[in-house]
């Protein structure tokens, strides 16, 4: 049975169509799966059997009855923890939320359960998915399936790791600066951010909303490709959700893309990169070459301003969104204060975690009187020139690519004494979420001590087929998405 769940979405569909296994057998295999290697990974905060075998039965129903099955009908999926999910607990992985029930479906649960994707349990993330790392969630630790020693990255740490050490053979994440893609290149999968308001927002626990966008992890191209189709299209419970039809993602996987202008961003091939990330990207670009690509050298001159508007921006809609956790209509309250504002203050210390209060004093003191124009209006004036930057650049390239992350996953704790150098982590994320546009990490190769590497490739707003078109054609190239943890 685990031979088959480590088989993709795709080969997976295909066996149940053949009545090869029913989908029962395929949920029940994953969660005799994470009965086996969770306890050593900590990727999932609860687990929905009830929700995941009622939607497998309704699968097999269909397939006994030979009636046509949805995209991904029958495939196990993890859900972040921030996302509801109706008489789940949806915990963000804070103590604030720890028993916090959901009483509705957001908008893309309610899409897969249309689907009849069987969704098995909520991943582990960094509380309010605010980290780097997955160090930060306020119930355990999430380890890297390549290695128990390292973080699997975050803050969608839980959905990569079940997903890279077969416990599911999907995920949702959330990509606020690279909250999906970063976890995607340590745990060596394929990871996926979408435009933002290509995904509907209602329902996941906003972090930062102008930023915030959810999107897929799945072990190919393909996979993720198609769960994107499943998740995406309008909503009009969300105002920043696009109104426009949703494509067939997979449709261009296999078009040739001879003559296609891959631009490689400069500013993030240089300082910071450890040697076997080089290399595995001077290896990317000479596979474009191979392909009849033509390689343009491209700079992004306020790129390096990313971090910084990044840390102004996403803090002060923390700042903003998470004022709603006080005490007074949901979550943890204090037990023992003994008047009102005693309640607020104390419901607040106890309840969040030491990252999510130092983003919380960060974007309340940049938003605060004096300081509103000098911080908050400054980077949103720098995000506009980010995004510019992007525009010039796609006027001149069809994609961009760049490493992930400077670096492969590190030791757990190893930088978590340091915020400044656990944000710098995020380096050539952050500017895909400020601009808006989607992007993709991609199993791109090894580091000498058998840790993965990403591959990042960006794309102009809305063009996720063209994305996907190169990803696929790259992930074709080399067998690196084939090879799993050995966990």
């Amino acid at each position: 049975m685990n031979e088959l769940l480590k088989k993709t979405a795709a080969e997976q569909s295909k066996a149940l169509k053949n009545k090869e296994i029913s989908a029962v057998e395929l949920t029940k295999a994953a969660f005799e799966r994470i009965e086996e290697v969770d306890e050593k990974l900590g990727a999932f905060n609860s687990l929905t059997k009830e929700t995941a075998l009622n939607t497998a039965k309704k699968v097999d129903e269909k397939i006994a009855k030979g009636e046509e099955l949805p995209l991904l009908a029958g495939i196990p999926l993890a859900l972040k923890d921030n996302m509801n999910l109706v008489g789940s607990k949806t915990t963000a992985s804070s103590k604030i939320l720890e028993n916090f029930v959901s009483p509705f479906n957001a908008t893309i649960t309610q899409k897969l359960l249309n689907n009849l994707v069987p969704i098995v349990g909520k991943a582990n993330l960094d509380e309010f998915a605010m980290g780097s790392s997955n160090e930060n969630s306020a119930f355990k630790k999430v380890h890297n399936p390549w290695n128990l020693k390292k973080v699997p990255g975050g803050s969608s740490g839980g959905s990569a790791a079940s997903v890279a050490s077969c416990e599911a053979t999907l995920a949702l994440g959330s990509d606020t600066g690279g909250s999906i893609r970063l976890p995607a290149s340590f745990c060596g999968i394929v990871g996926m951010k979408p435009t933002y308001g290509r995904v509907s927002r209602y329902g996941l626990i906003a972090f930062a909303s102008s930023l915030d966008q959810i999107g897929p992890f799945a072990r190919s191209v393909e996979d993720a490709a198609n769960l994107l189709e499943v998740i995406s299209g309008h909503d009009p419970k969300d105002s920043t959700s696009l109104n426009l039809p949703v494509e067939h993602y997979a449709g261009a996987l296999k078009d040739d893309i001879k003559g296609k202008k891959v631009g490689v961003i400069k500013d993030l091939m240089s300082e910071g990169l450890t040697e076997d990330v080089e290399k595995a990207i001077k290896k990317a670009i000479e596979t474009y070459k191979s392909l009849g690509c033509e390689i343009v050298e491209i700079s992004l001159p306020k790129l390096k301003y990313s971090i910084g508007i990044y840390y102004i921006l996403a803090t002060a809609e923390c700042s903003s969104n998470l004022a709603r956790f006080d005490g007074v209509k949901y979550g943890y309250r204090t037990p023992d204060a003994k008047n009102l504002m005693e309640m607020y203050t104390k419901t607040r210390a106890e309840g969040f975690g030491p990252e999510v209060k130092r983003r919380i004093m960060l974007g309340t003191y940049a938003l605060s009187s004096g300081y509103y124009d000098a911080y908050y209006k400054k980077a949103q004036q720098m995000r506009a020139l980010v995004t510019e930057d992007f525009k010039k650049a796609f006027e001149k390239v069809d994609i961009l690519i760049s490493p992930t992350c400077p670096n492969t996953a590190f030791d757990l704790g190893a930088k978590a004494s340091d915020p400044l150098q656990m944000y710098l982590t995020d380096i050539a994320t952050i500017s895909a979420n400020l601009a808006g546009i989607p992007g993709i990490s991609v199993p791109a190769g090894f580091d000498r001590d058998g840790m993965p590497i990403g591959l990042q490739i960006l794309a102009p707003q809305l063009q996720e087929s063209k994305l996907f078109n190169m990803a696929y054609q790259f992930e074709q190239s080399h067998d690196y998405w084939k090879q799993l943890a050995n966990i």
